[in-house]
């Protein structure tokens, strides 16, 4: 389906001669100017400040409200020699965050344990069914991290039994939140925090800090130490990377090369990365699947142990073990993904119709609806609901669309919901199986009655209209600089007009599109990932549009400017 192209607003002429001023006092192409003056960024200082993410743009972590009341009673437990179990999440996220804290705290003199929940056993987030458990260990103080804060009756039931619990979180709160020791979520109303949107191993790293700073264990050596599993879990979690969020991305990316990390190192190794140029794209598509496969698969308490070891050995054998948990993942997904299209084509007759889609089914994996949910959407472009049921009880994942609040939608119908969570654009979910029709009616009203059906088009935000003569290496030194990108920092899209289509375009992998076009006799290479359906359309010479990122192609020794493929616009 052809996106709808967002360009931005024309500058207006004053605007102009600032980023003509911009230009001049950075020495840099005014491509580059307006981009940085469109984020805000109009002077020198605040440009440097953003090219050279520093440890001291972090916020004071006392700024959330319960984080004097955590650091005094993790102190207390320490000193106390009570034990501590990290309650964690399953996905990266929560499994670098309990990897964070359990390391963090034991080099403290922490007596401390870690417990991840079963996907398939304990569901998602904390469990009543792990408490038992957590109890006879002798644990007195949980912490739990990417999870907990709508937890209301697993929380009771900590108290109950004699437990405390400190929640760390960064999930949406609702209206009552749960009688913990203390909550630090940067989401929580009225909250000072300034920055909210960290991930879960963002939030568990302030309160890691908070703690070194009262114990005044705070040196360079100690803050940076864990900063490659941040990075790790809060790129993988697909939060905006501005803020601190950017400076714990690009420090621990460059902690990662470091190889601090035997596990990490480990599954970089397995994942045939080159550990000089790792990039948010590495984190994404090579690291952070592999670490989800064991959640999604069978236990995340594997990735855990990967990251928590010291035995180079022991780091390989979990990494492969890993590997083919990710490999299993992989089959699960495709084979999840086409029955779900399926299932789409029939029960949808007017797909343009839908407002949203909720399929079920009992034989999906539930490790994999997540996936295939944001597969879903990005084909049929609305959002997507997927429930995986066994004996009557539904394990469900949404994914949402661009400015549309699933979570919101969820709240509306949650009267139907055994527990749900989550936010805007991603949401996890039970139900029992009864319930199902009437919860689909209520989500299908209101996504109807909050997302009109003529906006169902895909948008993409385009930077800049530029022409082929403006691409060079000086141009790509400068967009380099932005990095690391991720969201709300994405790769400048970049837009050119009537180029040629040279030679004849071909397909290469799993349909993937290759084609070289021509402009002004300047002549750029493409590549369309997941867009060889155009291959039958493109006729040699024909003029198209087309919207792209620019990246380096490193092939052997040899490097070259390369254009991503976002859309094309074919010519009537």
């Amino acid at each position: 389906m052809e996106k709808q192209w967002v360009l931005p607003e024309p500058l207006t002429p004053e605007d102009k001669q600032q980023v003509e001023s911009l230009a001049g006092e950075l020495k840099c192409p005014e491509i580059i100017a307006e981009l940085l003056y469109r984020k805000n960024l109009k002077t020198v200082d605040q440009v440097t400040d953003f090219f050279h993410p520093q440890l001291s743009q972090q916020h004071d972590p006392f700024l959330f409200p319960d984080m004097e009341k955590a650091v005094q009673r993790i102190l207390a437990a320490i000193s106390g020699g009570e034990k501590i179990t990290i309650y964690g999440d399953y996905d990266v996220d929560g499994t670098t965050a309990t990897t964070l804290l359990y390391l963090g705290l034991k080099r403290v003199g922490a007596d401390i344990d870690f417990y991840i929940p079963h996907r398939m056993i304990d569901g998602y987030g904390l469990s009543l069914s792990s408490l038992d458990q957590i109890k006879a260990n002798g644990t007195t103080l949980i912490i739990s991290v990417d999870c907990g804060v709508n937890a209301l009756e697993e929380i009771e039931a900590i108290n109950a039994m004699g437990m405390e619990i400190i929640i760390t979180d960064h999930h949406n709160p609702k209206e009552e939140l749960p009688k913990a020791a203390a909550i630090i979520n940067p989401k929580l109303p009225g909250s000072p925090y300034p920055f909210p949107h960290l991930a879960g191993v963002g939030v568990a790293y302030k309160l890691l800090m908070a703690v070194y700073e009262r114990l005044s264990i705070t040196s360079a050596e100690n803050t940076l130490k864990y900063m490659d599993l941040v990075a790790v879990g809060t790129i993988a979690d697909i939060v905006s990377l501005t803020d601190e969020n950017r400076v714990f991305a690009s420090i621990g990316l460059q902690h990662l090369i470091a190889k601090k990390n035997l596990g990490l190192n480990a599954l970089i190794s397995i994942s045939g990365m080159d550990q000089k140029t790792l990039d948010t794209t590495d984190i994404v598509f090579g690291i952070a699947p592999r670490i989800n496969a064991a959640g999604r698969m069978g236990s995340a308490s594997v990735a855990v142990e990967l990251l928590i070891s010291r035995d180079e050995v022991q780091s390989n054998e979990l990494a492969e073990i890993i590997e083919r948990q990710n490999s299993l993942r992989q089959q699960e997904d495709q084979k999840t993904f086409h029955e779900a299209c399926d299932i789409i084509e029939k029960k949808y007759k007017d797909i343009n119709a839908a407002s949203c889609l909720v399929i079920s089914s009992d034989d999906w994996h539930p490790g994999v609806i997540g996936i295939v949910a944001s597969k879903l959407v990005e084909k049929y472009y609305r959002p997507v609901v997927m429930i995986s049921f066994k004996e009557g009880f539904g394990s469900g994942s949404g994914r949402s669309v661009e400015d549309f609040d699933l979570f919101a939608a969820l709240r509306a119908a949650g009267d139907n919901l055994h527990s749900f969570g989550g936010h805007k654009y991603a949401v996890g979910f039970t139900i029992y199986q009864e319930y199902i029709d009437r919860f689909e009616n209520e989500l299908t009203r209101y996504v109807s009655e909050h997302l009109q059906l003529e906006q169902i088009r895909t948008p993409l935000f385009v930077n800049f209209e530029l022409e082929l003569y403006d691409i060079n290496d000086i141009l790509m030194e400068w967009i380099e600089r932005f990095a690391p990108f991720g969201p709300d920092n994405n790769r400048p899209v970049l837009l050119t007009r009537d180029v040629c289509v040279a030679s004849y375009p071909y397909n290469v992998g799993r349909n993937h599109l290759k084609l070289k076009v021509v402009k002004d006799g300047v002549v750029l290479d493409l590549i369309g990932y997941n867009m060889g359906d155009y291959l039958p359309l493109l006729k040699k010479n024909s003029l198209i549009d087309i919207a792209y990122t620019l990246e380096y192609n490193r092939f052997g020794s040899r490097t070259s400017i390369q254009g991503k493929l976002r859309d094309i616009h074919l010519k009537s």
